[in-house]
């Protein structure tokens, strides 16, 4: 039988400085309206970013230990969440100048400044507990468990499996398991 990773652990190691944070505030109404103009600019291309030309929408991780989500696309907009784990994964879903609106894996987030994120990919552990194989097959070993909430490293995902990396182990994990990956996806 396996060690288990706990998200604890895992945050020491990974120098996730504390918990995943999310303190919510109502925003004053003129603020919505910013945010609402800044939320319906036209793309070039659908499913493309009108800024980068990446994907919308893909996944990054967060850079620092903490990040400011606000109401809108700018330092002016009211802080509704603050991220406070290094590494957590956040999907871009729109993209206004310097500036990324960000959910986490509870839809939670707002428009994060683009120097905050990272490309490299993480994921986190949404099953209560993952198990870790030697091979991307159910009947492969368990070499390792980590509970819900760890974040991980992707190293490589295939259609329903991916390999990550956390305290310095690796292993395979049914991508069920984790938020940071679409279904199907392929990372090499």
């Amino acid at each position: 039988m396996g060690r288990t990773i706990t998200a604890l652990a895992v945050t020491l190691v990974l120098a996730a400085c504390g918990a995943a944070a999310a303190q919510e505030t109502a925003p004053p109404p003129d603020e919505m309206a910013g945010a609402a103009e800044a939320a319906s600019a036209p793309e070039r291309v659908p499913g493309v970013g009108p800024v980068t030309n990446l994907p919308l929408p893909r996944y990054v991780s967060l850079k620092t230990s903490e990040g400011n989500a606000r109401r809108g696309p700018g330092l002016t907009h009211r802080i509704d969440w603050v991220f406070t784990r290094a590494g957590m994964p956040l999907r871009v879903t729109a993209e206004y100048e310097h500036w990324r609106r960000v959910e986490d894996f509870e839809g939670a987030g707002g428009w994060v400044h683009y120097s905050l994120l990272s490309g490299v990919r993480s994921a986190m552990v949404v099953a209560e507990m993952a198990d870790l194989h030697e091979d991307p097959a159910s009947g492969s070993p368990v070499t390792l468990h980590a509970e819900r909430g760890v974040i991980v490293r992707l190293l490589e995902c295939q259609t329903d499996w991916c390999r990550i990396a956390a305290e310095g182990n690796k292993g395979w994990v049914i991508k069920t398991a984790l938020w940071g990956v679409d279904p199907g996806e392929i990372l090499e």
